[in-house]
């Protein structure tokens, strides 16, 4: 099946790791480069659906390890700024049969380090920045800032919105200001019990918003993550920000969101960016994932989710298709993500999600080994 196919992936993000871990499963000669010195718990919160936990299922079951340790919220919620009316209540574990697999809410980093598990350790080199690259028609050499070198037979972009494979194959623009930057915070998970939260829930304006939910089985750590207009003229990706402009920013919202603001220590914020759909994401015997290709605000919580089911239908193709024919095998994944891809980018940046009644199982429900491959 695997031939012996060398797989170099950049970028050791959810959606690499999950690529490394499916294609290393499947048999191939995988090895995941990042240009971070080493894992480190970064991020904060993050949801995964139905639809992604059905793949991490096939990862020695890592499905069931994350179920006991994550949140399992039994709906969504979605509350009117001021006075906290419930603007729509939908069902996640509350319909679990349905869906086929749980809804989790995780801290990204404590997700990352159980997906990173999954893969074999001497497959990951960190310490290693991917600067350039060359596909000579036969394999790809890739050369790494700290010097190295490495020949693979085929390299996957999974290295976010600012791409070195993405810049190499359709050349270098800057990422698009949305107008919008999201702050961020972890309070105690006692601070938001005594205020009566909600599991999972997002307070909406008609201008911004703010997401709330736990990030552990036990409730310890609970996670405020905006959406709000606001100029940004940091060449930064991330700085930090307060309490107080946390305050300012969501002024007039309802007493439970000024609690939760209260709870805060530290309080960071980054500017959200975007870009336009790519007409295709391969190039000879290159590939991007992710980020890489349709980076999208967060807002409908699926861009890691869209990366790892990428990586999930690459990892089909290569192995049902082969790597004889990487136009076709290629081609094939694309047009089996495409479609979906761009319809979650799209309502994403449209930030509509769930802020009223709608069944989302064309979304959490999806599972992409029921794809017909061809």
């Amino acid at each position: 099946m695997s031939g012996g196919v060398r797989i170099g992936i950049a970028g050791a993000g959810l959606g690499g790791v999950a690529a490394a871990g499916l294609l290393e499963k499947a048999g191939f000669d995988v090895v995941l480069f990042d240009q971070a010195p080493a894992f480190s718990r970064l991020g904060a919160g993050i949801q995964f659906g139905p639809n992604v936990l059905k793949i991490l299922a096939t990862l020695d079951g890592l499905d069931k390890k994350l179920e006991k340790i994550s949140c399992l919220p039994d709906y969504w919620v979605s509350r009117k700024w001021d006075d906290g009316t419930v603007m729509a209540k939908i069902p996640l574990n509350a319909e679990r049969e349905r869906y086929g697999a749980p809804y989790i809410t995780i801290h990204r980093g404590d997700l990352h380090q159980a997906m990173l598990d999954c893969v074999s350790p001497e497959r990951v080199k960190w310490g290693h920045k991917l600067v350039d690259f060359i596909d000579d028609g036969q394999g790809v050499t890739l050369n790494f800032e700290n010097g190295a070198s490495e020949k693979v037979d085929i390299l996957i972009g999974a290295d976010g919105i600012n791409s070195r494979v993405r810049e190499k194959i359709f050349g270098l623009d800057e990422a698009v200001y949305t107008g919008w930057i999201a702050h961020r915070a972890i309070i105690p998970g006692a601070a938001a019990k005594s205020l009566g939260a909600d599991l999972n829930a997002k307070w909406w304006s008609a201008d911004r918003h703010i997401v709330c939910y736990y990030l552990d089985k036990n409730e310890d750590e609970f996670y405020l993550v905006t959406g709000e207009p606001a100029e940004w003229t940091s060449r930064a990706g991330q700085l930090p920000s307060s309490r107080e402009a946390l305050r300012e920013a969501f002024k007039g919202f309802h007493p439970m969101v000024q609690g939760y603001i209260d709870a805060t220590d530290v309080v960071t914020k980054w500017h959200l960016k975007t870009r336009a759909p790519l007409p295709v994401w391969y190039q000879g015997r290159s590939v991007l994932l992710g980020d890489a290709c349709h980076p999208m605000k967060p807002h409908m919580a699926q861009g890691a989710a869209m990366a790892v089911e990428d990586a999930a239908v690459l990892a089909r193709c290569l192995a049902e298709l082969g790597t004889k024919d990487l136009e076709r095998t290629f081609r094939s994944y694309h047009e089996a993500r495409k479609e979906r891809a761009t319809k979650v980018q799209s309502i994403s940046n449209a930030n509509t999600w769930l802020r009223q009644p709608e069944d989302p199982y064309w979304c959490y429900g999806d599972n992409i080994y029921d794809l017909t491959i061809e």
